[in-house]
Order: structure tokens, then sequence, then C-alpha cells
């Protein structure tokens, strides 16, 4: 099984699939235009989510970081006037330490990651969209900035008018992934933030043209006109896609085989039959706010594969 994953209604979508087969049948390409050298070290955010997901570590009420973290490190060079865009938890900055040392040992990202999540205990395989460096760049009224600058930083206030995938041209399908979604008859694109989580990973050279030829699932991340969280719909709009299910799915257009929208979004079920290409639409509960929700939903999405 293999997922594309941002870091914030992927995992909740993951945590429901880890119910129904095991983590070791399981692979995540995950987002990492939302990366950032942090104190000398890279942070990749969503990597982290989804490693700590299946590691039995992730603060599952913040949904990012490790449970029951402290922060004395990042408290601490807060008091002596360092400023950091993230608060980092000090067991969270143990793993962008090691992960930084592996790349500076020579290491790619791919191999960093893997050594890291395993050295974690998460079982199933963790993939970066690419080894590139790669930035989602928000274009706003008062500048362009890095998304983590943007949302974390100016806690997405800004009017935001572009976005842009810097160093994308420079990027390539790496052999693990590759290898990975050609043993794979399915792809499943989990409800996250089309435009700055799945757009980054659909954008690595290559990769549209590898998965096209498959069966692709996507769980749409919004309900109505409204994202179920974060900053989707101010991006789509930016980007030119109506906010809501039926711009969700024009984003995927050339991709989409099932689309699954929530029970009670009427909107995303007009207008997706439209479109150029065939569109099976499947009307679930996405709004995943407990494991039981989690693993019916994974259900649903396990029953459009073939």
């Amino acid at each position: 099984m293999l997922v594309l994953s941002g870091g914030t209604g992927t995992p909740k979508l993951l945590a429901g699939l880890r119910q129904l087969v095991p983590d070791e049948d399981i692979t995540v390409v995950v987002n990492t235009a939302e990366d950032l050298w942090v104190s000398g070290n890279l942070v990749c955010p969503d990597i982290d989510t989804v490693t700590y997901l299946f590691a039995d570590l992730l603060d599952m009420d913040k949904w990012w970081g490790v449970a029951q973290d402290t922060y004395r490190t990042h408290e601490a060079l807060t008091s002596a006037g360092h400023d950091e865009v993230l608060r980092l938890g000090d067991r969270d900055r143990a793993t962008h330490i090691m992960r930084s040392e592996f790349i500076r040992q020579g290491a790619s990202l791919t191999e960093a990651v893997g050594r890291t999540a395993r050295m974690q205990g998460a079982g199933a395989t963790i993939l970066p969209m690419c080894d590139e460096p790669v930035s989602s760049m928000i274009t706003t009224d008062t500048g362009t900035m890095h998304f983590q600058d943007f949302w974390v930083g100016q806690r997405g206030r800004p009017e935001v008018l572009g976005v842009e995938y810097q160093g994308v041209k420079n990027t390539t399908v790496t052999d693990a992934i590759r290898h990975a979604v050609e043993q794979e008859d399915n792809i499943i694109i989990g409800p996250s933030n089309p435009i700055t989580s799945i757009g980054p990973i659909l954008a690595v050279k290559g990769m549209k043209e590898l998965i096209q030829s498959k069966h692709v699932v996507a769980v749409s991340p919004i309900i109505g006109c409204e994202p179920v969280s974060g900053p989707a719909g101010k991006l789509m709009s930016a980007c030119g896609y109506e906010v809501s299910s039926r711009g969700v799915a024009r984003f995927y257009e050339e991709l989409l085989d099932v689309f699954v929208v929530d029970e009670r979004d009427g909107l995303g079920l007009q207008g997706v039959g439209g479109m150029d290409v065939a569109v099976t639409v499947v009307s679930a509960d996405t709004m995943m706010t407990s494991a039981e929700k989690s693993k019916v939903l994974a259900k649903v999405v396990m029953g459009q594969l073939v």
C-alpha cells in the first residue's frame, strides 16, 4: 500500500490504515517542501509526524511532535536571544540532529530518513518525495516567504498571491520511490493540503508520469467551502482553484480514479462528473476525530482499491 502524505490530515488516515494492515505493508511518500534548517539541523515536519506515528511516539493531541516532550533547549535558546521559527521539543530535536549528522556524513535524504525511522522503531517504509531540497515559497501582500514563516511565523495572516515550489526543477524521482510505485497497483492520496502538501510531491520531475498508470484514490480535505484544518482554502484560492472538493478534484484531475468526499459535502458531489476524466465519487465521514473514525474511513478507502 502506497500513500502520498503531508503532515496533518493524512497521518490520521494512516492511523486508521495501520489498524487494518501491518505497518510493514505500508509505504508513505512524504512532502519535504516544508523542510528547513533550524539551529544547524534539518527539520522535516511532515516526515517527522509520519515517523512518530509509526514509531508510536506521536503527540496525538497536536498531531505533531513527540508525546510528552520537553522544550528546555528551545527555551534556553530563546532566553539567550536566539530566535527559532519552530518551537522544537527536546526529543524531537534529537531526531533532527541524527538526520542532519547522517546527511553531513554523506547520506542522501532518503537514506537519512530511513535510518532515523528504523532507529526509532517505525515499521512502515517512509520515503521523502525527493533527495533534492525543495521549498514551498508563499508570495503574499507583505513579500515572499517560506511556508513555515507564513504559517507559523505569520500565523497564516498575510493575503496569499501565489505559491512556488522553489528548486523542484532540479528534482528527480528517487530509485526507492520508483521501485515502490512499480510494486503497487494503487496510490492513495491522503486528505492533506493539495497545494503545499501533495502539490510538491506531484511536482517532482517524473512523479506524475510514474503514477498516472496506477489506480489513484484521493480523499478530500475540504468540507463545503472550508478545509478541515490549515491554510488549504487560502492557498487553493490564490492558485486559481475553487475552495471545495470539486476544486480539489480538479487539482488531481489527470490522476484521479476515485474521489472520497465527506458525507455532508453536497458541493463536492456536484460537477465532479463533468471533468475531462471519469471519476467515481464516494461519500463517507472524513472527520477523523477518533481512532475508530480513522479506521472506518480507512476501510472505505481500502474498499476502493483494485
